[in-house]
């Protein structure tokens, strides 16, 4: 049974449908269709039934999902031990991050980066979704929360300190009341915001107007004189039109974590990045 079939059959499975493996695998329709049909001739059992929901596992294919994942752990691990000791700074680095670190963040770093190794291609990743790091759907990945898992090499990047914006010419909301004026808040369906919980404390008054899981939404929104928003300051601090409120209280900071599989812990493009990284940390605590 070769590994290329089998990795077929699992984005059936995570899929549902042909075009959705076809769409994960970077291949055509026909070619996953074709591939499917011959490892089911090759095992001698039809591995999906068709349903109005789509391709849904039989008996006989839900029973070796399990196995099959080994074998792609086993690939994948393979890959990652061999990848970590190259020598040389070439090739591909795919960096996760969130919308906001990487539109605010990055882009200092990455420039300092490829300036030194122009030979490197890099990709980034961003949004809410937190990308498998032992599935090597990235190499390295900044978050607000530490990673899980014990392959996972992570660190406390740095400490960000949040601030309080309105767009210039706007009045300034009275702390602890805020009556009059309107609240930009954070979708916290996907986690806990901190910040977000000070802010609707700290202007208790304020009429919460406007929810989004997007900070650099949350800055344009702020920028147009929308309401009063909490941001990360290496945010708010680069849109142009926007104050940054002095207040004797201000709202909590979060912690970024950076963390890498341990498998690439060799890989030459990813330390030297990583230095690069760590260049740019005591910039970010401003």
């Amino acid at each position: 049974m070769e590994w290329s079939d089998v990795r077929i059959f699992l984005a059936v499975a995570r899929s549902g449908t042909l075009g959705g493996a076809a769409r994960l695998l970077q291949l055509s329709h026909p070619t996953i269709g074709r591939r499917l049909r011959a490892l089911e001739q090759a095992v001698g059992h039809t591995l999906f039934q068709r349903t109005a929901d789509g391709l849904v596992p039989t008996d006989e294919g839900a029973g070796i999902i399990a196995l099959a994942e080994q074998m792609e752990e086993g690939a994948l691990a393979m890959a990652r031990r061999l990848d970590g000791r190259q020598e040389t700074l070439q090739g591909r680095l795919r960096i996760s991050s969130a919308d906001w670190f990487g539109a605010y963040v990055l882009p200092t770093i990455i420039a300092d980066y490829t300036r030194s190794y122009p030979h490197v291609d890099v990709e980034v990743l961003t949004g809410t979704r937190l990308f498998n790091l032992a599935q090597r759907e990235a190499d390295v990945a900044f978050r607000i929360v530490p990673f899980e898992g014990p392959d996972v090499v992570q660190r406390r990047l740095v400490r960000l300190p949040y601030g309080v914006y309105v767009a210039e010419g706007s009045p300034d909301p009275v702390l602890g009341d805020g009556a009059g004026f309107r609240l930009i808040m954070h979708d916290t369906s996907t986690g806990v915001f901190p910040d977000i919980a000070w802010l609707k404390a700290s202007f208790p008054n304020a009429r919460p107007l406007l929810s989004t899981n997007n900070r650099n939404v949350q800055a344009r929104m702020c920028l147009r004189g929308i309401g009063i928003a909490v941001l990360p300051r290496v945010v708010g601090n680069q849109v142009h039109g926007l104050r940054r409120l002095q207040l004797t209280d201000e709202p909590p900071s979060r912690d970024i974590w950076m963390g890498y599989h341990r498998d690439l812990r060799r890989l030459n493009r990813l330390r030297a990045f990583i230095a690069i990284v760590n260049e740019h940390v005591e910039a970010l605590q401003a």
